[in-house]
């Protein structure tokens, strides 16, 4: 797959009073997440993150994207080496960046459709264990949108 966009001035903040993230802080961020990324390796290149190595599955893939992207400092995440175990093609990921006024409520009306704001629970599941609670998310934040079933 292929690059994807974050907001560099928003997320989790790594370290100690630095704008440059590092490799090894972004790694144990991933993996505090639990996802099945011990053997991804991230590399920093300026405000990129790159992540090389295997997951699991898509969702696994998509989490880590977003684990990594959410932290402070990095504006792109390239998974161009990123890969799903077993999988001889993986599906392009659908992400949200949360704006100022959004709830989960709001989102899955804008990517479900009209009436379908009750599958917010879809996307807050979707999102664990990097958001704890539905009521905090942030403008800026990336999230993943799954399919419904």
């Amino acid at each position: 797959m292929g690059i994807f966009d974050f907001v560099k001035s928003v997320g989790t903040k790594l370290g100690f009073g630095e704008d440059e993230p590092k490799a090894d802080d972004l790694k144990k961020e991933l993996d505090s997440h639990k996802l099945g990324t011990d053997d991804v390796q991230v590399v920093v290149e300026g405000d990129k993150a790159v992540l090389k190595g295997t997951v699991k599955d898509q969702s696994a893939f998509e989490k880590a994207i977003i684990a990594v992207g959410n932290s402070l400092g990095v504006s792109k995440v390239e998974a161009s080496e990123l890969t799903i175990d077993g999988a001889s093609d993986s599906k392009e990921p659908v992400f949200y960046t949360v704006k100022k006024g959004d709830n989960l409520w709001k989102i899955a009306e804008a990517q479900y459709g009209k009436g379908k704001g009750d599958k917010n629970n879809i996307i807050f599941e979707a999102n664990k264990p990097m958001l704890t609670s539905p009521d905090k998310i942030y403008p800026g934040q990336v999230l993943r949108i799954p399919e419904l079933d």
